[in-house]
């Protein structure tokens, strides 16, 4: 490392960015999805997994919804939801040096968080309504009728591989920030913190545990009742 990078890396200071539900929330969706795509491959006794790993989607869906407004700073939207004149200016300036603006996600990166948990919303709400022609039908199939499960059915299918896409466009952007901006933005999705600049370093408020478990109870008890008694 020479001298110039030491002074630089010198000048920076560690902040917390991400709370401690974001990041949870974060590695149980990589993992849920995981499942959700392997026990739909293996089929049979693996499509009760596969509903389980649904309905826990869904509850952690709610819960971010919820968490996105009530939440610690960078985990609300009201952080990084932008219209698109900062987008587009955020993309043109994208070479210059950060501000603290995006010590959370970026405006771009903003709306590439709320297209994932609109696609990831649309694939659990789609699969309480959904069959796969056979035996397993999701709780809610009764409500609509079979012909309105095979269509939504059909939508849950095709949903996912737009799914796929947007995570590759994720992974894509990140290994962007990585490799070609010299930003990790994996590193503080795990530990939480994120070292910037030492004149931009600002620390977002939290908020305490306690309204997080308020929030995942909430959303665990909506998801409960759509399953047991809708």
């Amino acid at each position: 490392m020479d001298v110039e990078s030491k002074n630089v890396v010198a000048a920076n200071v560690s902040i917390c960015v991400w709370d401690i539900p974001v990041r949870i929330f974060h590695w149980l969706v990589v993992v849920l999805v995981l499942v959700g795509w392997a026990t739909q491959e293996i089929g049979g006794n693996a499509m009760t997994y596969h509903m389980w790993s649904g309905y826990t989607m869904l509850a952690l869906l709610l819960f971010r919804l919820i968490w996105g407004f009530v939440g610690s700073q960078h985990a609300r939207f009201g952080d990084f939801v932008r219209g698109p004149g900062a987008v587009v200016r955020h993309m043109l300036d994208s070479s210059k040096a950060p501000s603290a603006a995006s010590h959370g996600h970026n405006p771009a990166g903003g709306w590439s968080v709320l297209a994932l948990l609109t696609c990831l919303l649309v694939q659990a709400v789609t699969g309480l309504f959904a069959n796969d022609e056979i035996v397993v039908e999701g709780p809610l199939v009764a409500r609509v009728g079979q012909d309105m499960s095979n269509w939504i059915t059909t939508i849950h299918r095709y949903n996912f591989n737009v799914l796929l896409g947007l995570i590759g466009f994720h992974i894509a952007a990140v290994l962007f920030y990585l490799f070609a901006k010299r930003e990790n933005l994996i590193l503080p999705m795990i530990t939480g913190r994120k070292r910037v600049q030492r004149h931009l370093a600002i620390e977002g408020y939290t908020v305490g545990v306690w309204r997080a478990v308020a929030a995942l109870l909430v959303a665990g008890g909506v998801v409960a009742a759509i399953v047991n008694f809708a």
